[in-house]
């Protein structure tokens, strides 16, 4: 697994050196847009509709839009004086709480703990003490230039970490639009649907599901592959080659003239020499 932090967990006085990876993959599949003419993958500029122009990254600022059409700068320099003063490499364990206190929905991106140099005991000190307690601990960690709420659990053998959003970032349920309030339901249907669920309430197991949909695109594609239906993107054309052509020409010129110079700087010295020698 690639490593994607190195830090430290500490609770107490107790500081565990550790390494985080990734625990989930995207597996989605993932398309390129080619042009329907050629096959050639399209490419995207950046561009400014005002000055109808196209922009490089050394033209871009960052910009907050706090009311429409206003915007508040903040150079880069601004930015990295912000990150510096939350860039502490420790997640700090500050309150202990029970997993099902918290709604699925605050959960939002899941992380091996792997531990870091000599720090293996300390590290099964922890998992041990999360697994006899059956708590979860709360703390917070600087990536990807965000502070970030997270939940510190056993998962299996390992410690995982878990990223949970913050409370002002979970819409307010209330907010969803044309919920029904006080409906009466009549008991029969009640039964009915209560029957229907006990009749398909089974144990979770994750491998008896699968994603049907990537599984057929997968299929296709190597069908196509099979059938040889490739498409290859046609070579584009070579723009440059005169003008390199012409600088190589111009290097070999420039070459030639400067090993002339030379050859007669050489004989310049050589017959002043001779000149001098037959004075003597």
């Amino acid at each position: 697994m690639h490593t994607m932090w190195k830090g430290s967990i500490s609770f107490g006085l107790v500081n565990i050196p550790v390494k985080l990876f990734s625990a989930t993959e995207d597996k989605d599949m993932k398309f390129r847009q080619l042009h329907k003419k050629c096959h050639t993958p399209i490419q995207y500029a950046k561009r400014c509709p005002n000055c109808d122009e196209e922009v490089g990254n050394d033209d871009i600022v960052k910009g907050f839009e706090y009311v429409q059409g206003k915007f508040i700068i903040l150079t880069d320099e601004e930015l990295a004086a912000l990150k510096e003063e939350n860039e502490d490499k420790t997640v700090e364990i500050v309150d202990f709480v029970n997993l099902p206190e918290i709604d699925p929905i605050y959960f939002n991106r899941s992380y091996y703990i792997g531990p870091g140099e000599n720090g293996q005991k300390v590290y099964a000190l922890l998992r041990e003490a999360l697994k006899q307690s059956g708590k979860i601990g709360i703390g917070k960690i600087s990536m990807r230039s965000k502070q970030q709420l997270a939940v510190i659990r056993t998962y299996e053998d390992v410690i995982l970490m878990e990223t949970i959003h913050y409370p002002d970032e979970v819409r307010n349920a209330r907010d969803v639009p044309g919920v029904p309030q006080n409906t009466n339901i009549e008991k029969k249907e009640l039964d009915a649907a209560m029957l229907l669920i006990d009749q398909l309430t089974t144990t979770f197991q994750p491998e008896k599901y699968q994603d049907e949909y990537r599984l057929r695109i997968q299929e296709k594609i190597e069908e196509k592959v099979q059938q040889n239906e490739t498409k290859t993107a046609e070579p584009s054309p070579k723009k440059n080659v005169v003008d390199l052509m012409s600088a190589l020409e111009a290097s070999i010129e420039r070459s030639k003239s400067l090993n002339k110079k030379g050859e007669e700087k050489s004989g310049a010295a050589g017959k002043k020499t001779k000149t001098t020698r037959k004075k003597a």
